[in-house]
């Protein structure tokens, strides 16, 4: 029988999580980057609690070919590719390339769709706390970190609400520090761990990070 829930849904989930970053509030150089779709209600809240900036980081998962829902790898923004393999499965050159073109399409879309005019991320000598809503492979999360690292961070926290143990672990070669309150065994699917967790729109993603920013501006100007 599995355990109950964690969380009632994402907004609840970052809300607690802040309480485990709560060292970090008010810090100067402290920069909030959530995962979309998801992890940008967890990430609002962990942005409005510490009083920090809140941008997103795109990362796209490739799915196996006629797998979809298995991870070979992800890309992020700056170029980045991380490759999961499957033990004694290999994908053709071809059929790598065509789910790589698609990401990276998609990719470019949601960064331009959420982000739009605004000027590119400055990452280098800011603590970086990286958020998603949970952590299963730690494909798409590996792939952000390393393509934060390479902005030369003060330093990197990877914060999730919930996740699997050995994946928070196998995180520690690319992060300073792995915050994650609840790591359920087993941990099976991440939604278990949710009372409610529909699909993330780009409209909540995009509303989400005007209130951010303009919330963040208002403190800005206060202080």
């Amino acid at each position: 029988m599995l355990a109950q829930p964690c969380y009632t849904d994402r907004h609840d989930a970052g809300r607690q999580l802040a309480k485990h970053l709560s060292h970090y509030k008010d810090q100067p150089n402290l920069l909030v980057l959530a995962l979309p779709r998801g992890g940008v209600a967890v990430g609002y809240e962990v942005a409005q609690a510490l009083q920090a900036p809140l941008d997103v980081l795109v990362v796209r998962k490739l799915g196996l070919p006629g797998h979809e829902e298995y991870a070979m790898g992800a890309i992020a923004s700056g170029g980045v590719r991380v490759m999961n393999p499957w033990p004694g499965i290999t994908v053709p050159p071809e059929a790598l390339a065509a789910v790589l073109a698609k990401e990276q399409a998609e990719l470019l879309r949601r960064e331009h769709l959420y982000r739009a005019k605004r000027p590119p991320i400055h990452i280098a000598g800011q603590t970086v706390i990286l958020v998603d809503d949970g952590l299963a492979t730690g494909a798409t999360m590996r792939a952000a970190a390393v393509s934060v690292r390479q902005q030369h961070p003060l330093r990197l926290v990877v914060a999730v609400p919930v996740g699997a143990s050995d994946t928070c672990q196998s995180l520690l070669d690319v992060a300073d520090e792995i915050v994650c309150p609840a790591m359920p065994e087993p941990f099976h699917a991440l939604s278990l761990w949710y009372d409610y967790m529909p699909q993330a729109s780009d409209d909540e993603v995009r509303s989400l990070l005007q209130k951010a920013w303009h919330a963040h501006a208002e403190h800005s100007a206060e202080h």
